[in-house]
């Protein structure tokens, strides 16, 4: 089951072909401009593409997120567990919100579908992002220290997270597209890192614990 957590470095690798490969099929397409998400819009040239890749990545994005929620179960604590399990929710909302719902249009057409994307499935994935990010902290810092290093990665993450609407807000229109990809990214990354933790490094965090313990254990019975 370990390796099958790798699907994480795999979901991330087709998003980056959904957004690379999708540009090259969208005659015009401006990067630092436009939205990833002009590139999955029903009505633009890449349509078929960028869907094809985006729908690929979403499937070992759930993969490996669910992986990881079985593989850290009864380990870490109640903050970190439920962290990783918000954001195995994420990534299915994700999955399942924006493939019901692409934009009709690059941009905003206005439609119900271009609601439910940006405001309704586009505000469940933020919210249940900065909660399930903010819980790994807070569960890490507070009472599971060895796992300081995803700690780091889930402030940074959260960081990058915060660059985007407050990037749209300060830079002009024709960096849009720069500081949007702060935000998905972000999400994107930290779905990697945590593939990469259930493969090699829970198990080895865990392991490193129990003999702690155990040497703990036997010194004070000496």
């Amino acid at each position: 089951m370990n390796w099958l957590c790798l699907s994480g470095v795999i979901s991330f690798v087709f998003y980056i072909l959904h957004d690379v490969v999708g540009a090259m099929y969208y005659p015009g397409y401006n990067w630092m401009s436009q939205a990833v998400s002009d590139l999955t819009a029903i009505n633009s040239p890449s349509f078929t593409v960028a869907n094809g890749l985006s729908s690929i990545y979403a499937l070992f994005a759930c993969l490996s997120s669910v992986l990881v929620c079985l593989i850290i179960q009864g380990k870490g604590n109640k903050f970190l567990r439920l962290g990783i399990y918000l954001f195995a929710v994420m990534n299915w909302v994700s999955a399942i919100g924006y493939s019901l719902f692409p934009l009709s249009e690059s941009g905003y057409g206005g439609t119900f579908q271009d609601i439910m994307h940006v405001f309704v499935i586009t505000t469940l994935v933020v919210i249940l992002s900065i909660l399930s990010l903010v819980l790994i902290i807070i569960g890490v810092l507070k009472h599971d220290k060895q796992y300081k290093s995803l700690a780091v990665f889930a402030m940074v993450s959260l960081g990058m997270m915060f660059v985007g609407p407050i990037g749209m807000v300060l830079v002009p229109l024709e960096y849009f597209g720069i500081v949007e990809r702060f935000s998905v990214y972000s999400a994107v990354v930290f779905t990697a890192i945590l593939g990469l933790y259930g493969f090699f490094f829970i198990d080895r965090i865990e392991a490193k614990n129990n003999k702690k313990g155990r040497d703990n254990h036997v010194k004070s019975i000496k």
